[in-house]
């Protein structure tokens, strides 16, 4: 009877660590992923946007910018020649088109170097979980499917 308990109990800590930790590690790994995915759209939009007008010539527009919670108002951009581009922490640095382009481009790379790492991570946990459910398998003298 103390052999069955006592793997019980081990079973018993090996889904306590699945659900306490390796889960909501997992969770954790796939929203950050998700945000740096986000950044990345942001950056691939403006790049877009930048060879758009480049393209064309266009040097004056007219636009729709939102004030919060949607709620917009109508402006004219007399220059767009010269944009501000969001650097981080809050920081915004006027670039002309090709400075924003390049910016982008190592912008965009770190992006995508950070998007594997955390695919990296996520397999790692995904990993980590199937192998612990192995061993509550094997503990509970399930057989293999």
């Amino acid at each position: 009877m103390d052999e069955i308990a006592s793997r019980e109990e081990k079973v018993r800590k090996f889904e306590e660590f699945v659900d306490r930790r390796l889960k909501p590690d997992l969770v954790k790994a796939v929203a950050q992923r998700d945000k740096v995915f986000q950044q990345q759209k942001v950056f691939q939009d403006l790049r877009r946007n930048i060879q758009y007008l480049e393209k064309n010539g266009v040097t004056s527009l007219r636009t729709m910018v939102n004030l919060g919670s949607e709620v917009f108002m109508q402006a004219d951009v007399p220059d767009t020649r010269h944009i501000f581009v969001d650097i981080g922490m809050g920081f915004h640095v006027e670039f002309t088109w090709s400075e924003a382009l390049e910016f982008i481009s190592v912008r965009e790379s770190r992006l995508a170097k950070q998007i594997e790492e955390y695919t990296h991570l996520i397999a790692t946990v995904k990993a980590q979980i199937k192998l612990v459910c192995e061993g509550i398998r094997e503990l509970l003298q399930i057989p293999a499917e």
